[in-house]
């Protein structure tokens, strides 16, 4: 379960919109007042394989927006099912169409099926959007794993390039638990407030891949 642990670290999801759902690299956007979502996303990576399921709701609560975080990492027949609370504030650049954007996220990671031995994650997200159509985002933070606490550097860049009102195209390269990965995939709106996400990876000094496809849905809850 190391193993899995630390393919799936990058995975770790943040709620949040554009650049959030499965991708490793978060952008620095919250959702509107009175908005909520859910992200829900599978993927699979390496020979094992290793497979993870992911579901995530969401809602702005004043300034900030607070996210419940669930996961279940599966290999070789043995399940690990964490989850846990998420707060993100943007503190800098809110309107949608700010030319720089900036935010923090934290939360805590609990193993609900060892005892609630927990860990914990910290990230500044940043975005710059240098045209309408094009976002650049930044992320730097550090991991706190389950149980030992060790703690281990996150960072990363992607790019977010939307061709239209429904294609949006990402790539991003981010460093979680000590590996690399790269990633590549594309954002297609079925609505306004629905959107498939899928992707392909490559992780680690051996190029494991990876492949992820899932669902964001946006609300209004008042």
């Amino acid at each position: 379960m190391l193993a899995a642990s630390c393919l799936f670290a990058n995975l770790a999801a943040s709620p949040g919109a554009h650049a959030a759902g499965h991708f490793d690299v978060d952008d620095a956007s919250t959702l509107d007042p009175g908005q909520c979502q859910y992200e829900t996303w599978w993927g699979r990576t390496g020979v094992e394989p290793i497979t993870g399921f992911h579901f995530g709701p969401a809602c702005r609560v004043g300034p900030v927006e607070l996210g419940l975080n669930f996961d279940r990492t599966s290999v070789s027949g043995v399940h690990s099912v964490t989850g846990g609370p998420q707060l993100k504030w943007n503190f800098y650049g809110q309107a949608a169409d700010a030319p720089f954007s900036a935010a923090v996220s934290m939360g805590a990671v609990f193993d609900l099926k060892r005892g609630g031995r927990a860990g914990g994650q910290f990230v500044v997200p940043l975005t710059w959007r240098p045209l309408e159509s094009l976002q650049i985002h930044a992320n730097a933070g550090a991991d706190w794993a389950n149980g030992t606490g060790a703690r281990t550097p996150r960072g990363g860049i992607g790019v977010e390039w939307a061709l239209n009102d429904t294609v949006s195209l990402i790539a991003e390269r981010n460093r979680a638990a000590g590996l690399w990965t790269s990633r590549i995939g594309g954002r297609f709106s079925i609505t306004p407030l629905i959107s498939v996400d899928v992707s392909t990876s490559r992780t680690g000094p051996q190029g494991v891949r990876g492949f992820v496809i899932g669902l964001n849905h946006e609300f209004t809850w008042k």
